[in-house]
């Protein structure tokens, strides 16, 4: 059985386009289909329907059978490479990561230094999904682990709690609330709020409070990440709540003001998505040992 094969047929079903997987590959567009061709010979199923009217790659039953074959056995080939390297004393390899902006760009950086100075020789890739993209990557092998907001358990999937990040209220300097050294949830009533969009699992717990509250907020606009929604409430737009780690950079500049919520404890739990059974490299290991979650 050919991996190389087996790769770029993992891959053509990861970008759904012949030319694309060439290119990843730096091969021709017709050395993919020789690749698909030579496994549909090795099976004798045909794998990918062919014909005009058909946008992508489409996969035959006996290719999406193939397909969850294909990366098991990928990801055993990888683990066993990293496994073998590391015998010499080295950690190496790359380390596929995936996370929510939230926590890419304001939690999780100080861990990735000191990970990248104790470990130069990995190459960690670093890509920002929405949340279910995570959970479908860590599913189908294509990333080492997730991070997102307001976990849930999922079959197959394993989670490791990792922090818990206060939530706040922010507003633009001007604003009459920032006259106040805290605000109630009550102060919102009727105000223009910026939310995150409405499958955004940190909107769902956000909702949940008000509603808990009895407070009616005026949804004036929804992103689907925290950098829009802090731009639109520094131009004065309308207020926020979010997660405290978030906007200490906006608050130090003085482009915005964020209050603690007077007598709530309210958090928002962070944690780390793992493929259950799945074989854990060195890198992956020690990577988890950063963050504080073995």
């Amino acid at each position: 059985m050919d991996l190389d094969a087996l790769r770029t047929f993992a891959d053509l079903a990861e970008t759904k386009s012949f030319s694309k997987t060439a290119e990843r590959h730096f091969i021709s567009q017709s050395a993919v289909s020789q690749r698909v061709r030579a496994l549909e010979r090795e099976f004798g199923q045909v794998l990918v329907e062919r014909g005009k009217g058909r946008p992508g790659a489409q996969f035959t039953e006996a290719g999406a059978r193939l397909l969850a074959g294909a990366r098991e056995l990928l990801n055993r080939a990888d683990a066993l490479k990293r496994e073998m390297a590391e015998l010499s004393g080295g950690v190496g390899g790359t380390l596929q990561v995936a996370t929510v902006y939230s926590i890419g760009l304001h939690a999780l950086p100080p861990f990735l230094s000191a990970f990248l100075a104790e470990y130069p020789q990995v190459n960690v890739h670093l890509e920002y999904l929405r949340t279910d993209r995570i959970y479908e990557s860590v599913l189908a092998g294509t990333i080492d682990l997730g991070l997102v907001a307001c976990p849930l358990p999922r079959p197959q999937i394993e989670v490791a709690p990792w922090q818990e990040e206060t939530m706040v209220m922010i507003l633009p300097p001007e604003h009459p609330l920032g006259r106040l050294s805290e605000v109630r949830l009550s102060d919102l009533d009727g105000l223009p709020f910026v939310a995150f969009d409405a499958d955004i699992p940190t909107r769902r717990i956000t909702d949940d409070l008000l509603h808990a509250r009895r407070v009616r907020v005026e949804i004036v606009q929804a992103f689907d990440n925290i950098e829009t929604i802090k731009r639109v409430v520094e131009i004065g737009l309308g207020v926020a709540i979010v997660p405290e780690p978030t906007v200490r950079g906006e608050v130090r500049d003085g482009t915005l003001l964020a209050r603690p919520l007077a007598g709530e404890r309210f958090t928002r739990p962070t944690g780390v998505l793992l493929r259950k059974g799945r074989v854990r490299s060195g890198a992956l290991q020690r990577f988890l040992r950063t963050l504080g979650v073995v």
